[in-house]
């Protein structure tokens, strides 16, 4: 065979191996999932949550341009911008949708009743309406807990052992079911404890806020605890920027508080909610419908504290509460 004959065949047979190798990959059905996340997408809190659903994934066998397209959308605290962003994922035709904290689970419900939705973060699913029940959902959504209400008496114990002198706690909180009933268990546990609270609302203005918390600190043996909601993480600067200065302890539903130079935080591994709930996506995608995966709670809650933080208020830890801890920021 001449040396130009064979080049020839040679081409031939790598465009025929290629070819055939992009018919191959072209052929493997690339699936479509929306996710909606209700924070800034330059947050870090919320990427590391987002990065343990696409962790969640791939474990799954799913992976980014080879079988599954990724359509996310960012929504701040604005919660127009929220159902605007909630409807144009919809529209362009996801299988299955994730949602991320606070009002996003609602915002999806609006914009579709069909639609698989998983939530990673959801927060009282029955008494919102989300699901018919934990067991049944029943509807085209499911997911998982972000708490069970209970964790909200813990919190008031957790500021009693920190900190034994305070006897006024401020409970900063968001309107709506998922604050009442927080409330309703931070309430019955202080009275146990005879221990005075008194609410501080988030749904309103920064300046308010600290007005209020300026109110709170002009008496002695205040302390502070920072309900589940969107809105705790919006204001979570000027919330440990505020306790800091008026030298209140306080205890937090998320770890993220800490790292910020909060005091202590007692709540859900979020990042493990958002990789279960792939668990959930990649079974949807597979064939099986919300309506019969139940709504799961928790399975891990970490303590963690910030030693510098503690220092600086005056605090000295009880030794058995730091052996506890899982994390410990010095």
């Amino acid at each position: 065979m001449k040396r130009r004959e064979f080049i020839a065949l040679l081409g031939s047979t790598a465009a025929l191996s290629w070819h055939r190798s992009a018919r191959a990959q072209s052929s493997e059905h690339v699936r479509r999932i929306g996710v909606l996340m209700h924070a800034a997408a330059d947050e870090a809190e919320a990427q590391a949550r987002l990065a343990a659903f696409l962790q969640g994934l791939q474990s799954a066998g799913w992976e980014i341009g080879r079988n599954i397209r990724i359509d996310t959308r960012w929504s701040t605290s604005n919660l127009a911008r929220l159902y605007k962003d909630a409807t144009e994922l919809i529209a362009l035709g996801p299988e299955v949708v994730l949602a991320g904290v606070g009002a996003s689970t609602p915002a999806l419900l609006q914009a579709s009743r069909t639609v698989p939705i998983v939530f990673a973060q959801g927060i009282d699913p029955v008494g919102n309406s989300y699901v018919e029940s934990l067991a049944r959902p029943g509807g085209n959504v499911t997911g998982f807990m972000q708490f069970e209400y209970s964790i909200a008496g813990k919190w008031m114990e957790l500021l009693k052992e920190v900190a034994p002198q305070v006897t006024r706690v401020g409970i900063m909180r968001e309107p709506g079911n998922a604050g009442i009933g927080q409330w309703a268990i931070i309430q019955a546990v202080a009275q146990s404890m005879g221990i005075e609270v008194k609410p501080i609302e988030l749904a309103r203005p920064s300046i308010e806020i600290e007005r209020a918390v300026v109110s709170f600190a002009g008496s002695p043996n205040g302390g502070l605890i920072v309900q589940v909601s969107a809105a705790s993480l919006i204001h979570r600067e000027l919330i440990v920027m505020l306790a800091a200065q008026h030298r209140l302890p306080a205890v937090y539903s998320h770890r993220a508080f800490v790292t910020s130079q909060g005091l202590i935080s007692y709540g859900a591994d979020i990042a493990s909610q958002y990789r279960r709930a792939a668990g959930y996506v990649d079974r949807i995608l597979k064939g099986e419908k919300p309506a019969d995966l139940p709504v799961q709670a928790p399975t891990k809650y970490e303590l963690v504290i910030n030693m510098k933080t503690a220092k600086a208020l005056g605090i000295d830890l009880p030794p058995q509460l730091l052996a506890r801890a899982d994390e410990v920021i010095e």
